[in-house]
């Protein structure tokens, strides 16, 4: 393949980013196999080159694809290389994982994204990957004054789980087929790596019959004891309060309800099937819109109307049950004005998301 002379008329069309970069610095085994297909396919695949932040520094300068000024003595490691080498990854062996960095200044590798597992994941070995990440990755992010590493790996990347266990990394979280790993990185200092998802969150509804001064309560099926509570259970993800409120009644009891407000939550630590983690249990007060019961059979054993009075001294129930039915008593008898937690929705300095505010009424 004929490479193009600087001098030449079509050199001259090749933006001076690009000519900059090619003349770059490369390691001596990796030019013979990359700079040519990048002087031959470039202008094709151009619509695919990386827009990432170049976060890799050392002596020498280049050009990276963002046309930011980095120091680096190769290919600055958060550009993909978008056609096919002899080599089992997409950049250099000597330079670091492909990552992003946070406002902490920590560094997150999506080991599906990095170059290293397209179109050949199953030829990375552990050998391999130890010396990636020992041999040019940590060294590189320690010098860089980088805080922490995270390593999203995929159960079909599995195999390198103990090559990362070897260096310090540990289990932050896993969820379907990925784990989260976490190496703190900064020595000499205490980690600041919160841990993961420390509260799961419960949402009961209570549902009142203001004209009756009744409460809908129900018994669960399949537990040690019978009691009588208020219909609810876990929000799901990205789920508001008041939809979980809402659509537990229904689901246990086929009652539709309006949500009113929040009266009180409840937090537990060490709570028996809370897979380790504390519970916030909110409970919200509900107005219903229907009165047809349609209990769910798979969960609820029995479900009824119990005036609030009797509730409130109610032998088979639990003294959170009790306080709730005081304070339901409490709303009837003065008005829930006095007893309510409203909520605001807002808009969040994150563009384009909201969040709720619940606090007490405002005179």
């Amino acid at each position: 393949m004929r490479l193009l002379n600087p001098s030449s008329a079509l050199f001259g069309k090749i933006p001076a980013w690009f000519a900059s970069f090619s003349c770059s610095p490369w390691p001596a085994s990796f030019s013979s196999v990359i700079k040519p297909n990048i002087l031959s396919q470039t202008l094709a695949y151009k619509p695919q080159l990386s827009q990432k932040r170049c976060i890799f520094k050392s002596s020498r300068k280049h050009k990276c694809w963002q046309r930011k000024t980095c120091k680096s003595e190769t290919v600055c490691q958060m550009v993909s290389l978008p056609f096919s080498t002899s080599s089992r990854w997409e950049c250099p062996p000597s330079s670091p994982l492909l990552g992003e960095v946070d406002r902490y200044q920590g560094v997150w590798v999506d080991l599906s994204k990095t170059g290293i597992d397209r179109p050949n994941v199953d030829e990375l070995s552990e050998e391999d990957f130890d010396r990636l990440l020992k041999g040019t990755s940590l060294e590189v992010w320690k010098g860089q004054g980088i805080t922490s590493v995270w390593l999203h790996v995929s159960m079909s990347l599995g195999r390198l789980l103990p090559v990362a266990s070897k260096y310090g990394f540990a289990f932050h979280h896993a969820e379907g087929g990925r784990a989260t790993l976490v190496l703190w990185l900064s020595a000499g200092q205490e980690s600041r790596i919160p841990i993961f998802a420390t509260h799961q969150v419960g949402v009961s509804g209570i549902v009142i019959n203001e004209n009756t001064w009744e409460v809908l309560v129900v018994q669960d099926k399949n537990r040690p004891f019978q009691i009588w509570k208020f219909p609810g259970g876990l929000s799901e993800l990205g789920e508001n309060i008041v939809e979980t409120a809402e659509r537990e009644v229904y689901e246990e009891t086929g009652l539709k309800t309006e949500f009113q407000s929040v009266l009180a939550f409840r937090q537990h630590h060490h709570m028996p099937g809370a897979f380790g983690r504390s519970d916030l249990y909110v409970l919200c007060r509900l107005k219903p819109l229907t009165f047809e019961l349609r209990l769910c059979e798979k969960e609820i054993a029995a479900c009824k109307w119990m005036p609030v009075q009797e509730l409130k001294s109610e032998v088979n129930a639990s003294s959170l049950t009790h306080k709730l039915a005081e304070l339901v008593l409490y709303g009837l008898k003065n008005g829930f004005e006095h007893v309510d937690i409203i909520y605001l929705e807002m808009a969040s300095l994150h563009k384009g998301l909201k969040f709720h505010l619940f606090h007490r009424p405002i005179q």
